[in-house]
């Protein structure tokens, strides 16, 4: 037993709590499964529980499956809880994963001055920094907003018509489209299954879904990556956002996990891109397809076409 039985999320941001626990001899070293609760304090807790527990551990950066707690501290978003680890004595500029530190990743995020560069450490680089720069613009123009239970298919290169064309859609009443999007609950799920919505965005068309799957079936993302390439996702209440990749018609990935945060087999450019969507699944497929959606109307309605399919898998023509 390592003393930390019966411990919600909620419990990272009681320090009293936390304090009383490890006064009783709870493990500052290991929360179990080899999982260490420095690491979950810096991506859930307050600075007081994260500073409480970095002085009491070995090692302020010690690592779980390749990073450390200021790594988690950064990658969650949590610069308060970075800066308290900071202050414990945690390195900023250690590489970890994809060869990024949690000092340089920070350099790409919302607070690019979280800690100051040292002299002869690299900074970005220009595609680095443009990069950065175009997730900020993305995810500020969707803003934030309910997606659960929405798939989408985001595609680049074509406009909505085409995609309508290639989907063989026929058009559906804006006064049918709006009894729908007030209550879609309401309808019958085959019925509420077959419609969806497309717009043309910037560098593309997003076929979106607010209540159901059918834009990122295998078939409809076949169809409409046809000499082109685009992400598929469904947020799935049940188990989480499902992604997929289609290139010219053809599978390229699947059961994706869009927004998830960066993994130790991830290449370099991969850390910086799921850094820089991490939560954000709608913004990192829009991306993903070279989109840029000025707002989430594409994704939330009204679309610019509402279509009703021929059948839910987007097969038949």
């Amino acid at each position: 037993m390592t003393g930390w039985d019966g411990v919600t999320w909620g419990i990272w941001r009681d320090a009293e709590e936390v304090r009383a626990r490890l006064d009783a001899g709870a493990d500052p070293e290991d929360w179990g499964f080899g999982q260490r609760p420095l690491h979950r304090a810096a991506s859930y807790g307050s600075p007081e529980v994260v500073a409480e527990l970095a002085r009491r551990v070995a090692d302020v950066d010690a690592t779980e499956d390749g990073t450390t707690a200021l790594w988690e501290a950064v990658v969650s978003g949590r610069t308060d809880n970075a800066r308290a680890l900071a202050a414990a004595g945690a390195g900023p500029w250690r590489p970890q994963l994809g060869g990024w530190s949690p000092g340089r990743l920070a350099l790409a995020g919302p607070v690019a001055d979280l800690f100051p560069l040292p002299e002869g450490e690299p900074g970005l680089t220009p595609a680095e920094q443009a990069a950065a720069e175009r997730a900020r613009q993305l995810r500020a123009g969707l803003g934030d907003f309910y997606y659960d239970g929405t798939g989408l298919a985001c595609i680049a290169g074509i406009d909505a018509a085409e995609a309508v064309r290639r989907l063989g859609g026929t058009p559906v009443g804006n006064h049918v489209m709006a009894d729908l999007l007030d209550a879609p609950y309401a309808y019958d799920p085959d019925e509420r299954l077959l419609l969806v919505g497309v717009t043309t965005v910037p560098g593309g068309c997003i076929v979106t879904q607010p209540w159901g799957f059918a834009p990122c079936t295998s078939g409809a993302m076949a169809r409409l990556t046809a000499g082109t390439f685009g992400y598929g996702m469904f947020a799935n209440p049940k188990s989480g956002n499902q992604g997929c990749v289609f290139r010219d018609g053809a599978e390229d990935g699947w059961d994706l996990h869009p927004g998830g945060g960066p993994l130790p087999r991830h290449s370099p450019e991969e850390v910086l891109t799921e850094y820089l969507y991490h939560h954000q699944p709608i913004a990192y497929a829009c991306a993903f397809a070279g989109l840029h959606p000025t707002d989430a109307r594409a994704v939330t309605g009204p679309a610019d076409t509402w279509i009703r399919l021929p059948d839910p898998d987007g097969r038949k023509s």
